[in-house]
C-alpha cells in the first residue's frame, strides 16, 4: 500500500493541503504550496494529470507500446521544462525559486532514467548551485557528492559533463572561501571544455570568467585582465561566425522564396541556452570594463559589439540597437577604428530588421 502523501517541496509526511486543480500534489503548509507554484507548479499543473493520474487500460500490445512511448515523451517534456525553468531562475539570481523546479526535474529524471544515470548530473549541479546561492552549503555539498559519484561510476563519461562537474566544484569552493581549490577546479573545467569542444569554444568561457573574478578580487589585475579579454574574444568571434551564418540563411531564403518568412535554420545558429549564458557572461564582463580598474575602451567596445550581436540573434532588436550604438560611438573614439565598419554593418542589419517587423 502507498503511504500517506508527502509534501511536494520538503517531503514531510504530514501534507494536508492539495492542489485544487491537478489534485495530485500535496503540501505541508501554504508557504510551501505558494513557493512551488511560483517556481514550477503553475507551469506544469495541467501537464501532471496525464503523467501522474490514472493511466488508460490498453487491450493490445501495439496500444500498450504506443501508450508507454507517449508517457515517456510527456515525462521528458516535463523534465526539460522544469530544468530550463530552474536554470532561468539561477541565471536571474533567484536561487530559492530555482530549487522546487530543479527538484521536480530530479524526481521525474530518477523515474525515467534511474537514480544512477548521468542524466541526473546536470540537475544535481544546478541544485548545488541554487543551494549555494541560498547559503545552504551543507546541502550543496550533498548534491555535488551525488553528481561526483555518478560521474565516477560512469565509464566513458563525456568531457563535457566532467567539465560541468568541475565548474560546480569550483563555484562551491568559491563560496567556501577556498580560492586555491576553486582555481584548481576551474582550470580543470577549462581544460575539459576545450578538450571536448575545441580551444576557441564558448563552452570554456564560464571557467575563464570565474577564474578572472577570483584574480580580480585578489588584486591580480594582469591575470584578471587577460582572462576577461579571453572571455570577450571567445564570444565575439563565435557570435561573428553565427552572424555570418544567419546572413547566409537569409540570402538563401531570399533567393529561393523572397516572400518566405520561414526562419528555420536561423535560430539553430544559437540555442536559447547559449543566448542566455552568453548574455549573462558578457554583461558581467562589461560591468568590470566600465566600472572597475580594468577599464579599456577597446575591450569595452568589443564586449558591446558582442552584446549587440547576441541581442540581434536573439531578436531583441531594441536592446541590440541600443548596445550597438554605444559600441559604434565608443569605437569612433579609438585610435584604430578597424571595428567601425563591422559594427556599422550590424547596425544596418538591425535597422533593416526593424523595418521588416514594423
Amino acid at each position: 500500500m502507498a503511504g500517506p502523501p508527502r509534501c511536494e517541496l520538503c517531503g514531510a509526511r504530514t501534507a494536508p493541503l492539495r492542489c485544487p486543480d491537478c489534485r495530485l500534489t500535496y503540501y505541508c503548509d501554504v508557504s510551501h504550496q505558494q513557493t512551488d507554484w511560483i517556481s514550477i507548479h503553475s507551469h506544469i499543473c495541467h501537464l501532471l494529470i496525464p503523467v501522474l493520474g490514472p493511466q488508460p487500460c490498453f487491450h493490445s500490445e501495439k496500444d500498450r507500446k504506443h501508450g508507454k512511448e507517449q508517457l515517456l515523451r510527456r515525462q521528458e517534456s516535463l523534465i526539460a521544462l522544469a530544468l530550463s525553468t530552474a536554470q532561468g531562475f539561477v541565471w536571474a539570481g533567484k536561487p530559492l525559486e530555482a530549487i522546487p523546479a530543479a527538484l521536480q526535474a530530479l524526481r521525474f529524471s530518477s523515474q525515467v532514467f534511474g537514480s544512477g544515470s548521468v542524466q541526473l548530473v546536470p540537475i544535481y549541479l544546478l541544485l548545488a548551485e541554487a543551494s549555494t546561492g541560498t547559503g545552504h552549503l551543507r546541502q550543496a555539498a550533498k548534491y555535488l557528492s551525488q553528481a561526483q559519484w555518478i560521474v565516477l561510476q560512469t565509464p566513458g563519461c563525456s568531457a563535457a559533463l566532467q567539465s560541468k562537474l568541475q565548474r560546480g566544484l569550483g563555484l562551491f569552493s568559491i563560496a567556501e572561501g577556498n580560492l586555491d581549490q576553486a582555481l584548481y577546479h576551474l582550470a580543470n573545467d577549462v581544460y575539459l571544455a576545450t578538450a571536448e569542444f575545441g580551444l576557441n569554444s564558448v563552452e570554456a568561457s564560464g571557467g575563464y570568467l570565474n577564474m578572472a573574478n577570483i584574480f580580480f578580487h585578489q588584486n591580480k589585475m594582469d591575470a584578471a585582465n587577460s582572462l576577461y579579454t579571453e572571455v570577450s574574444n571567445l564570444w565575439h568571434d563565435w557570435l561573428l561566425s553565427s552572424l555570418h551564418g544567419h546572413q547566409r540563411v537569409l540570402r538563401a531564403q531570399a533567393e529561393t522564396s523572397p516572400f518566405s518568412e520561414d526562419e528555420e535554420g536561423i535560430e539553430d545558429r544559437m540555442t536559447k541556452a547559449q543566448g542566455e549564458e552568453g548574455t549573462r557572461v558578457l554583461w558581467a564582463v562589461l560591468k568590470v570594463r566600465e566600472q572597475g580598474p580594468l577599464q579599456h575602451p577597446g575591450e569595452t567596445a568589443r564586449v558591446l559589439h558582442a552584446l549587440a550581436m547576441i541581442h540581434y540573434l536573439g531578436l531583441d532588436l531594441a536592446k541590440a540597437r541600443e548596445v550597438g550604438m554605444k559600441a559604434f560611438d565608443l569605437a569612433k573614439q579609438l585610435p584604430q577604428q578597424d571595428s567601425l565598419e563591422t559594427i556599422g554593418h550590424l547596425l544596418e542589419l538591425i535597422n533593416a530588421q526593424f523595418s521588416h517587423t514594423t
